[in-house]
């Protein structure tokens, strides 16, 4: 079953095209990169996606609909790139915000914190303020509140930038358990070796278009590197 459907997404933005007839599908339970290189408009698609910003033209459907309802919203889960966190407060403080948005029962709030906490490596840091952070630990902490409403779609932009190996590894077994969960996830990113390991299908785009769509990966390394495939089909696009 898909999940998520986007057919011809275009963008303008000052009369400039940034995005140009994207169309992919996700399906349920699936790790799906999309990748691209830097300025590429990755997190603009993924905004659009998330109805964040307008686009101009073209079809995206969640869980079959093109308008979201706010139960379908509480279905959705999003971690941005720059984990822009109300650092003024604590860890537990700052979940516990989030979790009040979906859950209304205050022993059920901590029981979830505890284990958001826990999944991202962080137990130990529930009383910090967020400000003491470095920018490995805000990224364990955007990814538990992009978790916390137990999402059945979850977003996630570069989710490893910043982290080290032991940080890295960490998301990649929590995006295991939520695919075990048939929780479907979106990434961005552009560390080939980390799709490698974890997605079932890749689509790339460059340049505003996607230049491969849907591509299983397991058949790509079956014949070579996603390194090389990736810097074949970007340099292929260019000429």
């Amino acid at each position: 079953m898909e999940v998520l459907k986007v057919e011809k997404l275009s963008k303008k933005i000052k009369n400039k095209q940034i995005l140009d007839n994207i169309s992919f599908s996700v399906k349920q339970g699936e790790i799906y990169g999309f990748l691209g290189p830097n300025w590429a408009w990755k997190t603009t698609t993924m905004k659009c996606i998330m109805e964040f910003v307008s686009y101009n033209s073209g079809n995206i459907e969640i869980f079959k609909t093109k308008w979201l309802t706010l139960e379908d919203k509480k279905k959705i889960g999003f971690m941005p790139e720059n984990t822009y966190l109300y650092k003024h407060l604590k860890t537990e403080e700052f979940l516990e915000f989030n979790a009040k948005f979906f859950i209304k029962d205050k022993k059920e709030i901590n029981k979830k914190i505890e284990k958001v906490l826990k999944k991202v490596g962080l137990e130990h840091a529930k009383w910090k303020y967020l400000k003491e952070f470095s920018k490995g630990m805000l990224q364990r902490v955007g990814l538990a509140q992009a978790i916390i409403n137990n999402p059945k779609l979850v977003f996630l932009d570069e989710p490893m930038s910043g982290l080290d190996p032991i940080g890295r590894k960490m998301v990649k077994d929590l995006i295991f358990e939520l695919k075990q969960n048939k929780t479907t996830v979106f990434f961005n990113t552009h560390i080939l070796s980390d799709v490698e390991s974890i997605c079932d299908r890749v689509s790339i785009i460059n340049k505003w278009s996607l230049i491969v769509e849907w591509q299983n990966v397991k058949e790509i390394l079956e014949k070579q590197s996603l390194e090389d495939f990736f810097i074949e089909k970007v340099k292929e696009s260019e000429k």
